[in-house]
């Protein structure tokens, strides 16, 4: 009880003037998209019988990771009645009726508070569901469904405020994969990846959906979700798209710089992340590149691009980087691998924190860091906390707090992003939603 007064006091703020928080998770990877949590009182390791869970409550079908904001826990689903693992596929496209649902849940006690809902026929492949995590900002919701339709919505109520079909908007078909590239909110612009000759970036004003720019040309899109940095003395805004990496002014997408970077498919996924002067970005194809950023303007050149044995290849996670280190993903070995920053070489990988320490493409688990060491959601289904160091990965401790409910390459996976705040773990699977305790006794 104590410690749903002390989040009571927390989110006590009206959702009208939502304040982003360090203990808020209000969009993708983040208060500030960088996976870092950075609430204290987090306990050191799991009791024996594992964290205390607090709630659960079932939805539908997706990938798309919770939000929560303002007391609230937001999720994107699908609701089906259609045999999703029977139709996934990695080279064809399902055919399945259903509908896309935004729900909002009570973050103390998991109380259904609305759900919004519309008829969204899926043409794609691996049709579970949404891929993108809600944005929550100033008392508003923004989603993106798989097939497109983007939607602003009251957050206390779920009305909504305006929507748009980027796939009618700008004469596209939905990528192979879906609409996957988390909305960006910048100022008064909300920024994601349309498709379209001139219109694989676009701006839109986050409160009435009217275009404000549209950039860039691309055979797809890709599904990497736009990224802002600061460097050279100016704002950029990084989009990577399916055959380049570039450099764009925010406010009028003029072309800072452009290096070419094609991954396999079109398959441009993980985030570009910067530490100091070097971006890196890579995917699946052996495809990566550390790029060295201009001190005095924007400008980047290639400092080192990944070969078979060297480098890094993310896909469905976002890795994270510190002390001249990339810690990730690799799509191609399924392991959870350490590589120096500045050259390239890899330093140790394991298959214990992604797929349990079974051999297989795509492994994954998703990395958050907190204090002295990372949270990490594994395909498994597991919660585990590690220390990731040069020197190699040490497991502190693990809980299965989930079913794999996905399905790939003849595994079981669970593939969505969790969210962390007021001391908890929010996290889904195409059948439930759970918080989990993780505050210090």
């Amino acid at each position: 009880m104590k410690r749903h007064r002390c989040l009571v006091l927390v989110v006590v703020s009206a959702v009208s003037g939502v304040v982003v928080r360090a203990d808020e998770w209000p969009q993708w990877m983040g208060p500030k998209r960088d996976n870092v949590w950075r609430e204290t009182g987090i306990l050191e390791k799991f009791p024996v019988d594992g964290p205390k869970v607090l709630w659960r409550q079932p939805v539908g079908g997706g990938y798309a990771g919770p939000a929560v904001a303002a007391g609230r826990v937001f999720v994107h689903d699908y609701l089906t009645d259609g045999d999703v693992r029977r139709l996934s596929s990695p080279v064809s496209r399902a055919n399945l009726q259903g509908k896309e649902r935004v729900l909002c849940f009570d973050a103390r006690t998991g109380q259904q508070l609305w759900n919004y809902e519309y008829d969204c026929p899926y043409h794609i492949s691996y049709p579970a569901g949404p891929r993108c995590t809600p944005v929550v900002h100033e008392g508003k919701v923004w989603t993106l469904g798989a097939e497109g339709h983007l939607h602003c919505l009251e957050a206390a109520t779920g009305k909504v405020l305006w929507a748009k079909n980027l796939k009618e908007a700008y004469n596209v078909e939905s990528p192979m994969w879906g609409f996957c590239s988390h909305p960006l909110i910048d100022g008064k612009k909300l920024i994601t990846l349309a498709g379209g000759d001139g219109s694989v970036a676009i701006a839109l004003d986050k409160d009435t959906g009217q275009e404000i720019w549209r950039a860039l040309s691309a055979r797809e899109p890709g599904y990497c979700p736009p990224v802002i940095i600061e460097h050279g003395g100016k704002r950029q805004l990084i989009i990577w798209h399916s055959e380049a990496i570039c450099s764009l002014d925010p406010e009028t997408a003029s072309l800072y710089w452009e290096i070419p970077l094609k991954p396999n498919y079109g398959m441009s996924i993980a985030a570009p992340r910067l530490l100091g002067d070097l971006l890196f970005a890579g995917g699946i194809g052996n495809v990566c590149a550390c790029l060295r950023l201009a001190k005095d303007r924007p400008a980047a050149e290639v400092l080192w691009r990944g070969d078979r044995d060297s480098g890094i290849y993310p896909a469905n996670s976002t890795p994270h980087l510190e002390e001249e280190t990339i810690y990730g993903c690799d799509c191609q070995a399924g392991t959870l691998r350490a590589v120096n920053l500045a050259d390239g070489k890899r330093l140790w990988e394991t298959l214990e924190p992604t797929t349990g320490g079974r051999r297989g493409s795509h492994g994954t688990a998703f990395l958050v860091k907190n204090g002295n060491r990372f949270f990490l959601l594994s395909e498994t289904g597991h919660l585990i906390v590690a220390r990731l160091t040069r020197d190699g990965y040490e497991e502190i401790s693990r809980a299965k707090i989930l079913d794999p409910t996905g399905t790939w390459s003849g595994r079981d996976v669970l593939w969505s992003a969790p969210a962390y705040a007021y001391k908890c773990c929010f996290a889904r699977n195409d059948k439930e939603l759970v918080c989990i305790s993780l505050a210090a006794e």
